[in-house]
């Protein structure tokens, strides 16, 4: 008997010790409504502007080298963007068992629960075993948590990054393998192609060029792939992107703004960005443990940490700088800046001896996070309603019929019509000149939404259908 309780004890210990068995059990969490629409209040358009290309390429062309959404009008849709692997993998899998928004939930929570696992792994190379557990386990309840299972780039391309840093790093401060090296590009490549401000990652690779470890052969080698995963990068963003603005006509990809604009903008909405760091990224009490840690690092001179700081806050401030307003009024641009801020705060913790004070803390940090997270996992009923839009607007129209729909400049409730037009806001519906410009260029219908994401207004022109969400016009 005696035995056995040891037994039980030990498996305990060690199961919840593993960072493995977290990182399932959240998984299993978010797994909770996996199938929801993309209709929760946080950046529901950033992900229906994915789920409109994934749509796109499985019912219209595969091309991915051109990407189309729905709200260009008359126009093919097609624009630069970010490269669409992340939409693109959720058409081939739609391609096995149909097309579904949710796969994509699925894709992104599978990939950045990998990425916190080589995020663990890569911790753990440099800092003790204690630290690298709390800095996972506080960046799987941090933003991290919601964003996760969105139907979004952000932490996708994060988590790939992170692979990337992983077998980076290894080819570098241990047996140079091709194989790691072949990683360390394909990885980097596919994350960075994907968002590309996650490439200030990158700047951490100073740290161990710095070393005299590593031989100066693996340091050019290193470079070199390093420049050869650049050039389809560029090619991406700085030629494919403009030439398809040109080409196709319409602009929708942000590129940021020039650093004397987006400086001016930080200074002016600086309360606003402080305030993603401390209450989006790692809520009040991660914050409180991460400016701990970086006390510490300082008062102790851990020179990894000091150069971790100094390095990320000076390639992250200048994304901030060309984002500028921008990253002020959207909060999951900080997702890429979290595994650093989770880095510091794990330090912070470690530097508590006493164990039960420790679990006190991850609790604390854990309640907070998720509380502040769980409305996501809730699809209000007045924006439920906007999945039966696209069944009634069959009832009075075609598929290939245009529209113009009052949601301003969300794009959320063209991707449920499942049409293809024109957002707006409602004042433009009143101007007949406007409407009338519209018409034609083939738009024939008018879709007014009361509640959700539009406002009811009366319009002189024929009601074709209408309940309590929305109605529809004729133009």
């Amino acid at each position: 008997m005696t035995s056995t309780k040891l037994s039980y004890r030990y498996f305990n210990k060690n199961l919840f010790a593993d960072i493995r068995f977290w990182i399932l059990v959240f998984a299993l969490i978010r797994l909770y409504g996996i199938t929801n629409p993309p209709l929760e209040v946080a950046h529901n358009w950033r992900q229906t502007t994915v789920t409109m290309v994934a749509r796109n390429f499985y019912e219209i062309s595969p091309d991915i080298m051109h990407p189309r959404i729905d709200i260009a009008g008359e126009k093919t849709g097609i624009t630069g963007m970010e490269f669409p692997l992340f939409n693109y993998l959720i058409y081939l899998v739609s391609l096995i068992f149909g097309y579904e928004h949710w796969f994509g939930r699925l894709i992104n929570l599978a990939v950045s629960s990998t990425g916190i696992l080589f995020f663990y792994k890569l911790v753990k190379k440099y800092f003790k075993p204690d630290t690298a557990f709390y800095a996972a386990f506080i960046l799987l309840v941090s933003f991290w948590f919601s964003y996760s299972r969105k139907i979004m780039p952000d932490t996708f391309a994060s988590s790939l990054v992170m692979i990337s840093l992983y077998y980076g790093t290894k080819y570098l401060d241990k047996k140079p393998s091709n194989t790691n090296l072949l990683l360390y590009f394909i990885f980097g490549l596919a994350g960075i192609l994907s968002k590309l401000p996650v490439a200030y990652f990158w700047v951490f690779y100073v740290i161990l060029f710095y070393s005299k470890s590593v031989t100066l052969r693996r340091k050019t080698m290193f470079s070199l792939v390093s420049f050869a995963l650049a050039i389809p990068v560029y090619f991406w963003y700085f030629i494919w992107v403009p030439h398809l603005v040109e080409a196709y006509g319409f602009w929708h990809f942000f590129m940021g703004d020039p650093f004397e604009k987006g400086i001016r903008d930080a200074v002016t909405y600086y309360p606003r960005i402080l305030n993603h760091f401390y209450e989006s990224a790692i809520r009040y009490s991660g914050f409180v443990m991460m400016l701990a840690g970086i006390f510490y690092a300082f008062l102790k001179k851990n020179r990894i940490l000091q150069a971790i700081f100094f390095l990320s806050l000076f390639a992250f401030t200048l994304i901030i700088f060309k984002s500028g307003r921008t990253f002020a009024f959207h909060s999951y641009y900080i997702i890429p800046f979290i595994p650093v801020l989770a880095i510091f705060a794990a330090h912070g913790i470690s530097m508590v001896q006493n164990k039960k004070f420790v679990f006190i803390l991850l609790l604390l940090i854990s309640i907070e996070g998720l509380l502040n997270q769980w409305d996501d996992f809730v699809i209000k009923p007045d924006e439920k309603a906007l999945t039966q839009l696209e069944a009634d607007l069959d009832k009075v129209s075609n598929r290939n019929d245009l529209i113009v729909i009052n949601s301003d400049y969300v794009p959320t409730p063209m991707y449920f019509a499942h049409r293809k037009g024109w957002i707006t806001s409602n004042e433009n519906l009143f101007d007949h000149s406007y409407l009338e410009a519209l018409r034609e260029k083939g738009c024939k219908y008018i879709l007014v939404l009361k509640k959700s994401f539009g406002e009811n207004i009366h319009l002189n022109k024929k009601i074709l259908f209408e309940n309590e969400h929305y109605k529809v016009y004729q133009n």
